[in-house]
């Protein structure tokens, strides 16, 4: 029978499995890279095991060690995570159709990746006149309602260290085009708990997201169309129902217990 924290088969490489990912999930939870012993506190468990079981993870390439000494997630994870979210694309849609169906305009998911987001699955209005953004396009974060909603998610500094050395580029007249413009645009999105595009992306669009629940940067959904059929009052209309749909994915998929996706600061 295998050894505490050993990698063998049997019940200790059923425990190491497990103790494996709590290391991982601690660090993702904590948004930052951790030391031994805070995650010896966060977990409950030895130094010695916990040492033990860094090695075998940076080895595997799902964590690394910091200059400083502390571990982060690895570069193993980003590729887990991608595939992961592309995977779990069919169980999105259909919260995306619910979606359509109340409020009768466009439905999209997004991921953020860096300081752009990407696009993951659509349900597309049945207006004859409607939005329709290709699956798997790259987007500006600042310029739509999903970035907004997961950017909103990260503190302040980690936002201006993320985007340090980012060019604001106007899209439209009425594009974020600074950092100072975006930071007081996400304290809004916090206070509000929704994001909006006002035509930042595209002129005559309009959008309103929230972010699924978990890791920042994870998932976000969001409704569009033309600006004058996202009035006020659908957005009240929506805001619910998109929240409501992001607490049901975020069950259906564990998505709040992936954390592989938020933006890292530049180094």
């Amino acid at each position: 029978m295998g050894r505490e924290g050993d990698s063998g088969g049997g019940g200790g490489g059923v425990q190491s499995v497990k103790r494996a990912l709590q290391i991982m999930n601690v660090i993702a939870d904590t948004g930052a890279p951790c030391g031994l012993s805070e995650l010896a506190t966060a977990t409950g468990l030895p130094i010695a095991t916990i040492h033990r079981l860094l090695r075998t993870l940076i080895s595997a390439g799902m964590l690394r060690q910091e200059p400083d000494r502390r571990y982060a997630l690895g570069s193993a994870l980003i590729h887990l995570g991608d595939q992961a979210l592309t995977m779990i694309a069919p169980l999105i849609r259909p919260h995306l159709a619910t979606l359509v169906e109340a409020l009768g305009e466009t439905a999209n998911a997004a991921r953020l990746e860096g300081t752009h987001i990407v696009y993951l699955a659509q349900v597309a209005s049945r207006h004859q006149m409607r939005m329709f953004i290709e699956v798997g396009r790259r987007v500006e974060a600042y310029r739509t309602a999903v970035g907004k909603a997961m950017l909103a998610q990260l503190d302040d500094q980690v936002i201006a260290d993320v985007y340090a050395n980012t060019e604001f580029v106007a899209a439209t007249p009425t594009s974020i085009t600074s950092l100072d413009d975006l930071l007081r645009e996400l304290r809004a999105v916090r206070t509000n708990g929704f994001a909006v595009d006002d035509g930042e992306q595209e002129v005559g669009v309009r959008c309103v997201a929230v972010a699924v629940p978990g890791p920042p940067g994870t998932l976000a959904l969001s409704v569009s169309g033309p600006t004058a059929r996202i009035n006020d009052s659908l957005v009240a209309r929506a805001v619910p129902l998109l929240q409501q749909s992001s607490s049901m994915i975020a069950a259906a998929t564990r998505v709040a217990h992936t954390g592989l996706v938020a933006p890292r600061a530049h180094r």
